[in-house]
């Protein structure tokens, strides 16, 4: 069975998940956040090495204040278990995205996560924490400008691999497979650049509901799309 080495999730439809059991929409965050940790041991054991998740995008600011809340205060108690199941499951976590908004204890938990798992050998999983492909590539093309500005670079040696370089995913293998829950068409601005190849997949079942078997059907999808780079199938 050809498993993707890597997957992008966009972990969607937590709110509506609780809606529709007539529950506050913080629950169904909490139950999303629980199913993380669900699918990174069903996605290693299907042999999986990379998974990054959208968790917060640099969208999800202009929700409701209350909300936000919330979600920064589930965000501190996972960091907490993640801490934990990085360990237990002898995987290494990163965050990407601009850590710069965050709370200070968030930042100090994140880069105490970071330290603590980079270098477990299981699988790579990627934390998308106040994120946006756009905000990302404007960093990169920030950081890229300022070398040229002080004579590190000239324009001429600006090129795909240095831009890439310069993305938070630097030494991550891009996606080979997107995924995006609870019924939505789009990838909201997420991975902009390194979903360039990938293929995708979309499914209406809630976030809180994607399990062993939805994801194993996700796989199965991919593993019937004829795989092409430039005119040359995958092998």
């Amino acid at each position: 069975m050809k498993v993707p080495a890597h997957i992008a999730i966009i972990l969607d439809g937590n709110g509506r998940w609780a809606k529709a059991k007539g529950l506050p929409r913080k629950a169904g965050h909490v139950q999303g956040a629980k199913n993380v940790e669900t699918i990174c041991e069903e996605a290693y054991k299907l042999g999986v090495q990379y998974l990054t998740v959208y968790a917060f995008s640099t969208e999800n600011w202009n929700r409701p204040q209350d909300e936000v809340d919330a979600l920064m205060q589930l965000l501190r108690n996972y960091m907490k278990t993640c801490l934990k199941t990085a360990a237990k499951n002898n995987m290494c976590v990163r965050v990407i995205g601009d850590k710069s908004r965050l709370a200070d204890d968030i930042k100090a938990s994140i880069a105490q996560l970071e330290e603590a798992s980079k270098n477990n050998t299981g699988l790579h999983f990627q934390i998308a924490l106040n994120y946006g492909s756009r905000d990302e590539i404007r960093r990169a093309v920030k950081s890229i400008a300022q070398k040229a500005v002080q004579g590190e670079i000239s324009v001429e040696d600006i090129s795909e691999e240095m831009i890439s370089n310069e993305l938070d995913t630097l030494g991550i293998p891009d996606p080979d497979l997107m995924i995006r829950t609870s019924g939505e068409q789009r990838i909201s601005n997420y991975l902009l650049w390194q979903l360039a190849y990938a293929e995708f997949y979309f499914t209406p079942v809630p976030w809180p509901d994607f399990n062993k078997e939805e994801l194993v059907k996700a796989i199965e999808v991919y593993q019937n799309r004829d795989r092409r780079y430039g005119l040359v199938k995958e092998e």
